[in-house]
C-alpha cells in the first residue's frame, strides 16, 4: 500500500470519527416551533447562512420556501394554526397589561409541544435518526414554557436555539443559566427600553417576580395533574443561542458566552421594486412614507375612528404614502397607494423614502435602522413597546399609543420626523453603528455553529449557573447561613449584655450596701 493511500485512509477515518462529513459539511436538523412569519424570517435566515456555508439542513417548518441545494423541507403547515392577519383589537386586549398574557403565552408554548409531539415523522427523526444522521439540532425554544427542551433532550448532540425576539426573561434561567437584573434590564413585555425611575424599576421587578412565580407554579401544576411525555424530558441547555438583537436597538446587558447576537441577519441584498410601486415612489417630489403593521395583524381590523384619523391626517400630507392594507379602502386619500403586501426591505432602501410607520416588530425595525430611516411607532403587543422605545432612546423615533391617536397628533409627529434634521441625523448615525461589526451575522452563524460541533457542544461556553439550583443561584443558602450567624451573634451579644447588666447591677448593689453598712457603723459609734 502506497504512502498516499495510507494518508487517505487516516484522513477518512478522522472525518468519520469526528461526525462531520468530508468538506466540513455538518448535518443540521432544524425545527420551527411557532407558526409566526416573523419568527420564521429569523430562523430561515439562520438556516440560509448555514447552507450558504456548505452545511446540509433538514428542517420541519410550517412555512415552505422550497428545497434547494443543501436544504430539505418537511411540511408542517397543516398542523400549525397560522399567526397571520390577526385582529388588532383582540390582540391588544390579550396584552392589555404586563401581567395578563403569561398564561396565554404558556398555552401557546404547550400547544406547540403537543403538535410537534404528535408528528410521527419528527418522532422518527428524534428517536432513530438524530444521533446517527445529524451533527446538531436547531430549534426555536418556548418564550414561556420550557417543554420544547425535549426536542434535544435524548442525544448528546449540540443544541442550538434561535431566539427571534431581542430578549427572553421567562425561560432564561432553565435554558441559559443566568437571569437578568430587573433593575437594569426590562422584561419582554415592559413598555420602556430600560427601567430608569424608581417606579419603573419597582414595576419591572414586580413583573419579573410575578411571571417567574406564575410560570413555575403553573408548570408544577401541569406536571402534577396533566403531565405529558415531553414534560418528563431532562432539560438539555443549549450549546449556542442565536439571538435577534443588537446593542444599538436593545440596551447592552450581561449575556453568557454561548449567546451570539445576530440582529439583522434576515436583511437581504435589495431587489428590484415592482414597477408600479417604483413609479409611485419616484414621482413624489416631497418623498414617500411607508406605513405597515406587518403580517401578524390586519390593519382592516382597526376601529373606524382610528382609520379615519389616519386617513384625514395622511390626506393633508405633502408626502405620498405606501400603505399595507388587506382590503379595499373606503375614501382612500389621493396620495395613498395600498397593497396587501409590500417589499418592505427594498422600499426602505430607496432614497426617496422619508419615514417608516411601524408596529414595532423587530425585523422591520432592523430594516429601518439599516436604511437610516426615522420611525413612527405604534407598538401593539409583545416586545414591540421596548423595541420602539430603544429607537426613541437612539433619537430616531417617536412612539404613539394606537387607541388614543388623533388626526392632529399623528399629523404633527409625521411632520416632525420628516422635517427635523435631528431625527434624520440620528437615524443615519444609528445605521452606521448598526453596520459596523467585526463579523457579519451570516459569518457569525457559520463560525459558531462549526465551533460547537468541533468542540462537542462546547460545554466550556455554558454558564456555571446551570450547575446551581435556584436557591443556590439566588444565594438563598448563603443568605440563610449569614442570617443564622447574625442571629447567633445577636443572641451572644444580648446574653453578654444581660450578663454585664446583671454584673453591674450586682456590683452597684454590693457597693451601695457596703457604703450603707459603713455609714451605719459610723453613726452607731
Amino acid at each position: 500500500m502506497s504512502h498516499k493511500s495510507i494518508v487517505s485512509i487516516i484522513l477518512l477515518a478522522i472525518f468519520c470519527c469526528s461526525g462531520i462529513q468530508l468538506g466540513n459539511a455538518a448535518r443540521i436538523l432544524a425545527i420551527e416551533t411557532f407558526a409566526g412569519k416573523s419568527h420564521w424570517n429569523f430562523m430561515s435566515a439562520v438556516l440560509r447562512a448555514m447552507t450558504n456555508n456548505g452545511h446540509n439542513v433538514t428542517v420541519f417548518t410550517p412555512f415552505l420556501d422550497g428545497n434547494r441545494e443543501n436544504y430539505t423541507e418537511i411540511d408542517m403547515s397543516s398542523m400549525f394554526p397560522m399567526k397571520l392577519g390577526m385582529n388588532i383589537v383582540s390582540k391588544r386586549e390579550t396584552y392589555s397589561n404586563q401581567f395578563t398574557p403569561i398564561s396565554f403565552m404558556m398555552e401557546l408554548g404547550r400547544l406547540s409541544c403537543e403538535i410537534l409531539h404528535n408528528n410521527e415523522q419528527l418522532n422518527d427523526f428524534l428517536a432513530n435518526k438524530l444521533q446517527s444522521d445529524f451533527d446538531a439540532v436547531v430549534y426555536e425554544p418556548g418564550i414561556v414554557s420550557g417543554c420544547l427542551s425535549y426536542l434535544g433532550a435524548n442525544s448528546n448532540l449540540p443544541v442550538i436555539h434561535t431566539l427571534p425576539i431581542p430578549i427572553n426573561t421567562y425561560t432564561e434561567r432553565i435554558t441559559y443559566g443566568e437571569v437578568h437584573n430587573p433593575a437594569t434590564v426590562s422584561t419582554m413585555l415592559f413598555h420602556s427600553a430600560v427601567p430608569k425611575t424608581f417606579v419603573q424599576r419597582l414595576t419591572n421587578t414586580l413583573v419579573w417576580l410575578y411571571t417567574s412565580i406564575v410560570v413555575r407554579f403553573q408548570e408544577l401544576l401541569i406536571q402534577l395533574f396533566n403531565s405529558k411525555p415531553y414534560d418528563l424530558a431532562t432539560i438539555n441547555p443549549p450549546s449556542l443561542v442565536f439571538m435577534n438583537t443588537h446593542f444599538i436597538s436593545d440596551k447592552p446587558r450581561p449575556t453568557p458566552s454561548n449567546v451570539v447576537n445576530i440582529g439583522g441577519i434576515h436583511l437581504k441584498p435589495p431587489k428590484k421594486i415592482p414597477q408600479d410601486i417604483l413609479d409611485f415612489i419616484e414621482d413624489a417630489p416631497h418623498g414617500v412614507i411607508l406605513f405597515t403593521f406587518g403580517s401578524t395583524t390586519s390593519m382592516t381590523s382597526l376601529p373606524r375612528n382610528i382609520l379615519t384619523a389616519f386617513k384625514e391626517a395622511i390626506s393633508e400630507l405633502p408626502q405620498k404614502v405606501l400603505l399595507k392594507y388587506e382590503g379595499e379602502m373606503e375614501d382612500k386619500p389621493k396620495n395613498v397607494m395600498t397593497r396587501k403586501w409590500l417589499p418592505q426591505r427594498d422600499i426602505l432602501l430607496h432614497k426617496n423614502v422619508k419615514l417608516f410607520v411601524s408596529h414595532g416588530g423587530i425585523s422591520g425595525l432592523y430594516e429601518a435602522v439599516d436604511a437610516g430611516v426615522p420611525v413612527l411607532g405604534f407598538p401593539l403587543f409583545g416586545d414591540q413597546h421596548r423595541n420602539i422605545d430603544n429607537l426613541v432612546e437612539a433619537g430616531m423615533a417617536i412612539s404613539m399609543e394606537i387607541f388614543s391617536v388623533t388626526k392632529e397628533t399623528f399629523f404633527k409627529n409625521i411632520l416632525d420626523l420628516v422635517n427635523d434634521e435631528e431625527y434624520i441625523k440620528n437615524a443615519k448615525i444609528t445605521s452606521e453603528i448598526f453596520k459596523d461589526r467585526p463579523m457579519s451575522p451570516e459569518k457569525s452563524v457559520a463560525y459558531w455553529t462549526e465551533y460547537v460541533i468541533r468542540h462537542k457542544g462546547a460545554p466550556h461556553l455554558k454558564s456555571q449557573a446551570l450547575n446551581l439550583t435556584w436557591y443556590q443561584y439566588f444565594l438563598l443558602d448563603i443568605i440563610a447561613v449569614m442570617l443564622i450567624f447574625i442571629y447567633i451573634f445577636v443572641l451572644i451579644v444580648l446574653k453578654l449584655f444581660k450578663f454585664i447588666r446583671t454584673f453591674i447591677h450586682t456590683f452597684i448593689r454590693t457597693f451601695y450596701a457596703k457604703i450603707y453598712s459603713s455609714f451605719s457603723k459610723v453613726k452607731s459609734d
